[in-house]
């Protein structure tokens, strides 16, 4: 039996007892244990279903072979060396396939994401650009048909926004958006320019898994709680209702606000979740620098303070950094269309994990 097959058939013996617990009604009351384990059955199901595959693919071979050996008609050999031929390709593809779901995966890919962009250097043409960035986010997310809700934000005085955090909703986002995760800059002629020149400017990126109720457990004495008027557009409750919520832990010192609901409790909910998310992601980012300080090349690392992409508008180029990715054409990119840049960083991140892994 090759190694694939029984690193596999290994994996098996776990799927069938998650299969067995997942269906148990004490396990079902239990809701923290009842979420893990479904994760991991979806998780594992993928690599069994390649695993089975797999080892059809290798006994339709052996048959194949048998035939070339035994027979004696020449059209029945010449069949079985096309079939061969065929099954050699597959069984290749299948164990890059193998190799890839067997990498360790990081169990935050399937959660949610708090999405925030920060203009940086260059003034209203930063703030701009971060806006620039905050469309190509929505645009991407609603082709994915994931949810993107803005949370709160701060406008800039030129257009843009100095600040704007969002919530994605959607399956795997945090497997993909993390990539986004950085310093992003563009080269272009800014609005506010009259000379025509080219400035660069830059606008930070940070996509954090949303943390889960169960992922942390906040003492509600540790919070303070403020609520005040909302501002921007609302209609007649906006600067009349105090709707706006303001959390601050007394512990960490992180504050975060939710205003863009006219409920106080829908703000509180929302607010809520995002604390959750800052306070779990303080542990996190220590896991993150961890992996990063063991490897060469930094695809995701969390560091949120490398360049990671230019947007170059007179040459209409985009470059990703961490791969030396150099595309042209920005006009898409910019309307939301980045599923290349970010399948690219996936195979070289899977490429790095193999090398790690030795498989």
């Amino acid at each position: 039996m090759s190694n694939l097959l029984e690193k596999v058939e290994g994996i098996k013996i776990r799927f069938e007892e998650v299969s067995q617990l997942i269906t148990d009604p004490e396990v079902i009351a239990d809701v923290k244990r009842y979420i893990k384990l479904n994760k991991e059955y979806k998780n594992l199901e993928p690599i069994i279903e390649t695993g089975n595959e797999y080892k059809l693919v290798i006994e339709n071979i052996e048959s194949s072979k048998e035939i070339l050996s035994n027979e004696s008609d020449e059209e029945m050999k010449e069949m079985a060396k096309m079939e061969l031929e065929e099954l050699e390709d597959k069984k290749e593809e299948l164990e890059e396939r193998i190799k890839i779901l067997l990498v360790p995966k990081d169990p935050e890919d399937d959660k949610n994401v708090v999405l925030e962009i920060r203009a940086g250097t260059g003034g209203d043409e930063a703030s701009i650009f971060a806006g620039d960035l905050f469309r190509m986010y929505t645009k991407f997310c609603e082709a994915k048909g994931w949810k993107f809700q803005m949370t709160s934000n701060t406008e800039g005085t030129a257009g843009g926004f100095k600040e704007v955090i969002a919530t994605v909703t959607g399956n795997g986002a945090y497997g993909i958006l993390k990539y986004e995760s950085g310093v992003h800059r563009v080269q272009r002629v800014p609005q506010t320019e009259t000379q025509g020149r080219v400035h660069t400017s830059a606008a930070t990126v940070a996509a954090l898994p949303e943390a889960e109720e169960f992922d942390i457990e906040l003492n509600p004495n540790d919070i303070r709680k403020d609520t005040y008027c909302s501002s921007g557009p609302g209609g007649q409750s906006v600067n009349t209702t105090y709707s706006a919520i303001r959390l601050t832990h007394e512990p960490t010192g992180i504050v975060v606000t939710c205003q863009d609901e006219k409920s106080q409790l829908k703000n509180l909910d929302k607010a809520m979740k995002e604390l959750r998310t800052r306070i779990y992601n303080l542990e996190y980012q220590k896991h993150m620098d961890e992996i990063a300080s063991q490897r060469k090349t930094l695809v995701s690392s969390g560091d949120r303070s490398a360049k990671i992409r230019t947007y170059n508008y007179p040459q209409g180029r985009v470059t990703d950094h961490r791969i030396n990715l150099t595309l042209y054409n920005l006009q898409a990119v910019i309307n939301g269309e980045i599923d290349e840049i970010i399948e690219k960083l996936q195979t070289a991140e899977n490429a790095e994990k193999l090398k790690e892994s030795n498989l």
